[in-house]
């Protein structure tokens, strides 16, 4: 995956809040990935949650926001971390978006408008929401369904997980 390295020598992380799962939370393996512009601002972030023991992700969290150009989708086409889980576990199959419906859901306090995505690929599942401070987050799934529960547990994460140097 390197389009997700940083051109710059010292990477400086998000300038917005990334919402995910704590990584002291996950039982197995976690890798980050921040999506650059040529100028180096962050254009999103990607985290990848490794159930399979190093035999691919169970799960891809995506944070993109306002104007990253990686959430530009045609009709259709696959959201980028679908398209990034499919890359992760080798599977070169055409997947497509065949439906969507949106749905109400509680996360806390807030209320969010979550689009459940229906993928050619039965074993994928995918859905979308866009946060108050215009940040879309798209949550992929390899052969486990997203339920309600999954919302309770995304929680900012601190901006010093996204630093190097």
């Amino acid at each position: 995956m390197s389009f997700l390295r940083r051109r710059s020598a010292t990477p400086a992380g998000p300038d917005f809040d990334v919402l995910a799962m704590d990584p002291g939370d996950w039982p197995g393996n976690l890798g980050a990935g921040l999506l650059p512009a040529p100028d180096g601002s962050c254009q999103g972030v990607f985290l990848r949650y490794d159930l399979f023991g190093g035999r691919g992700p169970a799960m891809i969290i995506g944070n993109l926001p306002e104007g990253s150009p990686a959430r530009d989708t045609a009709e259709g086409e696959i959201p980028f971390e679908v398209a990034q889980l499919l890359l992760a576990l080798e599977n070169d199959e055409e997947v497509t978006v065949v439906g969507s419906e949106d749905m109400p859901v509680m996360q806390g306090d807030n209320l969010l408008i979550v689009r459940r995505l229906k993928l050619s690929e039965g074993r994928i599942s995918c859905v979308q929401f866009d946060r108050s401070d215009n940040v879309l987050v798209t949550i992929a799934a390899w052969d486990r369904p997203i339920t309600d529960d999954l919302y309770a547990l995304l929680k900012p994460l601190p901006a010093e997980l996204f630093q190097q140097g």
